[in-house]
């Protein structure tokens, strides 16, 4: 399975596609050091294993995953993680509000505007509240170009994410989503979401009014 392949200055970011439900699994790999944070072990472990060997020439150091890190509970999303885990000694992070809903342990459980540092790059976690309570995106700041924000199932290309037609949730997403992301980040900012191909904040902006006003 090819994986989709975005270079910065520090950090190389893959991609790769799983699962009848297409899944989004990404692995940010430092240049510098190999150090590797993956984002969402959501099913496949011989994909995901084939994406940790291609991601060998990444970096001029022997790359290591450190980081296993889950956007948010949901079962589509957690499908390799204890393989994973088991297979790589790697340790595990996820929303403070998620976390015990996972099939490990976690050992790092996130809040809002927690900064964690992998190598020679840093992950901001930003909660989302409304697709799941603790979902969180993981959001890289490229020091030459745009931030990339990993945005589980809470944004997507055209709407955010299912809220199961509850409208205080939907509307806790949307304000979260608005005010955590569209407010703090500049429009070449690119999503990276759960599911299906990536977006930009500019491409989106235009119809937050109307998504509050469709109501999902």
């Amino acid at each position: 399975m090819d994986s989709l392949i975005h270079s910065s200055r520090d950090v190389t970011i893959r991609s790769i596609s799983v699962s009848e439900m297409n899944n989004n699994v990404y692995l940010l790999t430092s240049k510098s050091t190999g150090v590797q944070l993956l984002i969402d072990a959501a099913d496949d472990l011989p994909a995901i294993q084939q994406l940790l060997k291609d991601s060998e020439t990444d970096t001029s150091e022997v790359p290591k995953l450190v980081r296993i890190a889950t956007t948010h509970q949901h079962w589509d999303h957690i499908r390799a993680l204890g393989e994973l885990v088991s297979a790589t000694g790697a340790s595990t992070s996820a929303g403070a509000d998620d976390a015990d809903a996972l099939p490990v342990p976690v050992d790092v459980r996130l809040g809002h505007g927690d900064v964690e540092r992998f190598g020679d790059f840093e992950i901001t976690s930003v909660h989302l509240r409304g697709h799941t309570p603790g979902s969180i995106a993981f959001v890289y700041q490229d020091p030459d170009g745009p931030a990339h924000i990993f945005s589980g199932d809470s944004l997507f290309p055209g709407g955010v994410g299912k809220t199961q037609g509850d409208p205080s949730r939907f509307a806790s997403l949307l304000n979260d989503v608005k005010e955590r992301l569209f407010d703090v980040y500049p429009d070449e900012t690119v999503v990276h979401p759960g599911h299906g191909l990536p977006t930009t904040l500019g491409a989106e902006r235009p119809h937050l009014d109307e998504w509050r006003a469709r109501g999902w």
